[in-house]
């Protein structure tokens, strides 16, 4: 089939190279023609595992070209995916600007009918505004579609091409059909595709978030309970994993959430409650406990430090919001760097991935060092912070920490490493819920 994806972000850019690698003809489109340019070269704005090699493949291919042409996208295609961001507004609702906009682009640059489809995610009632916005610009039928995406940084590619299900809302079954043909690869092992109204799809992306969300929060809480009565959140958490009415997705304590979905989509489904004279409660709960949780860390080390915090140096592992990404947004570790700097403490921060976008956050300050090496970042460092759990961190040479360190002292936010093990090598070990007794 040929389509047409506009929005080479994160959701645009997977989506359409993953069409295009199961045999579409895919234009994807960008109003940035340096990030177009870039996109030719097989330069990618976004880490993610696996991605760089299928644009590359695929655009030496010819089945995936990039461009700044919408009105030409548009007229090649039969399909148009429409993926650009919609970012928080400073009320929580979501900013749907740019879709509105892309949609009457479509409807000035189309020269017959199309079937659009609204990738991004959006609150209920969108596609339906979206339809009588283009309605009003062109008399063409147009049909109308939303198609939410379900994909986890770090594990796009597979997310996308083993789905554990594909969701589509539509008003007419035709449009379901053509999305189905679409997805057909996709779905040889059985897996679910569901057909539902554009309202029921739209808030089917929402509810999924929230659940996660409302899972993570509810673990940090409990963890932080089971810290204060010397209980082992790792043990219960295994106690009630078990029970399969439960199970154990998204039940790790850390330092809370971030990235670009939960916590925007979170304050959205507040906003979308508040709109109808309702209050969210438990989305509210979820939302507040996150963003306290994400004070755990920095309060564990300056009551660790206490005054002489000004005058210790933290070592800094991990700094994306989750491993296998160089996405910050609303990531943890921010919030980290800011409160440990307020307080007078030198930093020294390593990220496989995200090291550059943390110093387009912060600048270069005195007090804080990018480092290109793990082992460079506890050079000297009276602690040890772990806020991401990225694989390489997991199993480190402890002699080799023990002999930079300045203090032999681990705070961990992602509970990697063993209380019992870490205490017997020596160093001094602060978890999340996490209790031994020596």
């Amino acid at each position: 089939m040929k389509l047409t994806m506009i929005g080479t972000g994160y959701v645009g850019l997977v989506t359409g190279t993953c069409f295009a690698e199961s045999g579409n003809d895919v234009i994807c489109v960008d109003k940035i023609e340096a990030k177009i340019e870039a996109l030719k070269l097989g330069n990618l704005p976004i880490y993610e595992p696996g991605l760089e090699e299928l644009v590359i493949n695929n655009f030496q291919d010819g089945r995936l070209q990039f461009t700044t042409d919408l009105d030409w996208a548009v007229n090649e295609s039969e399909l148009i995916f429409i993926a650009v961001g919609t970012p928080q507004s400073d009320d929580g609702s979501a900013d749907l600007s740019g879709v509105f906009a892309v949609g009457e682009a479509i409807a000035r640059s189309a020269r017959d009918a199309k079937i659009i489809v609204i990738k991004s995610t959006v609150p209920v009632g969108t596609n339906a505004e979206l339809e009588r916005r283009v309605r009003a610009i062109s008399g063409l039928p147009h049909q109308f579609a939303s198609n939410p995406e379900f994909l986890k940084e770090g594990a796009a590619i597979d997310d996308f091409t083993k789905p554990d299900r594909v969701v589509v809302g539509v008003r007419h079954p035709a449009v379901a059909d053509s999305l189905k043909e679409l997805y057909l690869p996709f779905l040889r092992t059985e897996r679910p595709f569901l057909v539902m109204t554009p309202e029921s799809s739209e808030m089917t992306k929402y509810v999924a978030n929230c659940m996660l969300a409302t899972k993570i929060s509810f673990i940090n809480e409990m963890a932080n309970l089971c810290e204060a009565y010397l209980a082992d959140i790792n043990d219960v958490r295994r106690g009630i994993g078990h029970d399969q009415r439960i199970g154990f997705s998204f039940l790790f304590p850390g330092v809370g959430y971030g990235g670009s979905c939960f916590p925007k989509d979170i304050r959205a489904m507040i906003h979308m409650a508040v709109s109808k004279g309702m209050h969210s409660l438990m989305m509210h709960a979820v939302d507040n406990v996150n963003e306290a949780q994400k004070h755990i860390l920095p309060n564990k080390i300056l009551a660790r430090f206490g005054d002489s915090i000004a005058t210790s140096t933290i070592g800094v592992w991990g700094l994306a919001f989750k491993p296998k990404t160089d996405d910050i947004r609303e990531a943890p570790s921010l919030v980290l760097i800011d409160t440990l700097l307020k307080a007078g403490a030198r930093l020294k921060i390593h990220d496989p991935e995200a090291l550059d976008n943390v110093r387009a956050h912060f600048g270069d300050l005195d007090r804080l060092q990018y480092c290109s090496q793990p082992y460079d970042a506890v050079e000297g460092a009276n602690a040890l912070a772990i806020v991401t759990e990225w694989s390489e961190y997991r199993t480190p040479d402890f002699k080799k920490m023990m002999s930079k360190m300045a203090q032999p002292i681990i705070f961990d936010g992602r509970n990697i490493f063993d209380p019992a093990n870490m205490q017997s090598r020596g160093f001094e070990y602060n978890g999340i819920g996490r209790f031994h007794s020596s």
